[in-house]
């Protein structure tokens, strides 16, 4: 009888078999090769749900000035949501990222101060939206400026962005509202450094 047994695992070894302690001898496929088609399996997921998150939803890219300062920081890397303005609509305050109305091969990333149809002002730094002084918590104060600029209504399907460090940002003061077409992205959150991560606000 054991050599029977013996017999019989013998023979399901050489078909790439062995047994299960818990059945008495019962041959069993071999787990390695199962854990390793589960593992080459899910790694297959994640990449292409990686790749699919990337290609079509969020986008990296890499900060360029300390125009957006405080909230963004030289060489902070981040991820921008591609189909926030796909779907659904831009929002004063939102912080953008747009093709320089200039120069196409450029982008630019500002926060957007006043919407199509809205009445603008801004009187020594002061910005005024239709009518009503707007509050800008992301606007510390060393960061302001006392420029100044006629009362304008942006045009259908245009943007005012402005740069939260004032004093030194290029933005809709210099080159106008921005086309809602060259708006690509929205702001979503900061990757790198570390000690910088987080939403954007």
């Amino acid at each position: 009888m054991i050599e029977d047994r013996k017999e019989i695992v013998e023979t399901q070894e050489q078909k790439g078999l062995e047994p299960n302690p818990d059945s008495g001898g019962t041959p069993v496929a071999p787990r390695a090769k199962g854990g390793m088609r589960s593992w080459l399996r899910d790694m297959v997921v994640s990449i292409v749900v990686s790749a699919f998150i990337i290609i079509f939803l969020y986008q990296p890219v890499r900060v360029e000035g300390t125009s957006m300062l405080p909230m963004l920081e030289d060489q902070d890397r981040l991820f921008i949501n591609k189909m926030a303005y796909k779907i659904g609509e831009i929002h004063r305050g939102d912080v953008v990222v747009f093709l320089y109305p200039h120069d196409h091969t450029k982008s630019y990333i500002k926060r957007v101060i006043a919407l199509p149809g809205d009445d603008l002002r801004i009187d020594h730094g002061l910005v005024y939206v239709n009518g009503n002084a707007i509050k800008e918590n992301y606007v510390p104060v060393r960061f302001t400026d006392d420029r100044s600029l006629p009362g304008l209504v942006i045009p259908d399907n245009e943007y005012f962005v402005m740069g939260d460090h004032r004093s030194i940002s290029s933005d809709s003061r210099d080159f106008g509202p921005v086309e809602r077409d060259l708006i690509y992205g929205k702001a979503a959150f900061v990757y790198w450094p570390m000690d910088q991560a987080g939403v954007v606000r």
